[in-house]
């Protein structure tokens, strides 16, 4: 099977959600709701805006009701692990499907249609994800906590998607 251009940065997008969550259920209850300035705000507010925001990102491509409520200011990691990891499987599918990037999608407002392409929405997705686990990863180092490893090449080793080959042996 021929995967789409963008299984690997979808998979990638959900693993380092999950990896950051996971890494995150050893901290307090106060470092979780400790703001960091110059981001979104503690740990957990943006956990919990990054995993709603893929949920509603999914209403433009399916039916999806989130597991979250919106209002919601009580919700645990893992819940939102739950969350996240039936929203990945739901992109996974959305790209097996491998939809056209220039079919337009609409978000309807208070008088007003926004148009944007789906491979758009997409890249949305996946820089939204990044933007706030990036912000994460700042809270972290600002309580003194070192973040786990969770880029792009971090995914490709740990899933085994990249590898490297000595054509040489290795100087000792």
């Amino acid at each position: 099977m021929t995967a789409s251009l963008l299984d690997d940065a979808m998979a990638h997008h959900i693993w380092a959600t999950q990896r950051l969550l996971d890494f995150c259920e050893v901290l307090t209850p106060e470092q979780l709701r400790t703001p960091a300035p110059g981001t979104y705000g503690s740990i957990l507010a943006t956990f919990t805006h990054m995993v709603i925001s893929d949920g509603w990102y999914l209403t433009f491509f399916r039916d999806w009701t989130n597991a979250i409520d919106e209002e919601t200011t009580d919700v645990t990691l893992a819940e939102l692990r739950a969350a996240i990891t039936a929203t990945g499987a739901a992109w996974m599918e959305i790209l097996a499907a491998n939809p056209d990037g220039e079919t337009d999608t609409v978000e309807h407002g208070d008088g007003w249609d926004f148009h944007a392409p789906v491979g758009f929405r997409l890249a949305q997705v996946v820089h939204h994800g990044t933007d706030h686990r990036s912000q994460i990863c700042t809270a972290l180092t600002s309580l003194g906590i070192e973040p786990p490893g969770i880029d792009v090449w971090d995914y490709g080793e740990a899933t085994g998607r990249t590898r490297a080959e000595y054509l040489t042996a290795p100087k000792s």
